[in-house]
């Protein structure tokens, strides 16, 4: 494993497990349906943000070993 993807796991547990704790907090303190529905934006960068910079990075790398 290259040492931009364990630099990009580290990335995404940090990321996922700081979301998770935001969506919990939404969940658990509001009050109604729609305060709730609240969460789903954090959940869904909790999944995005590590996919996407997963992707530029590998995009990146690929375009610096093709100058080579």
């Amino acid at each position: 494993m290259a040492l931009w993807q364990k630099m990009w796991l580290l990335f995404a547990v940090i990321w996922v497990v700081v979301a998770g704790l935001n969506v919990a907090t939404i969940v658990a303190f509001s009050e109604g349906e729609l305060e709730q529905q609240k969460a789903f934006f954090p959940l869904v960068l909790a999944v995005a943000v590590p996919a996407v910079t997963y992707l530029l990075l590998w995009a990146w790398v690929r375009l610096r070993r093709g100058k080579q």
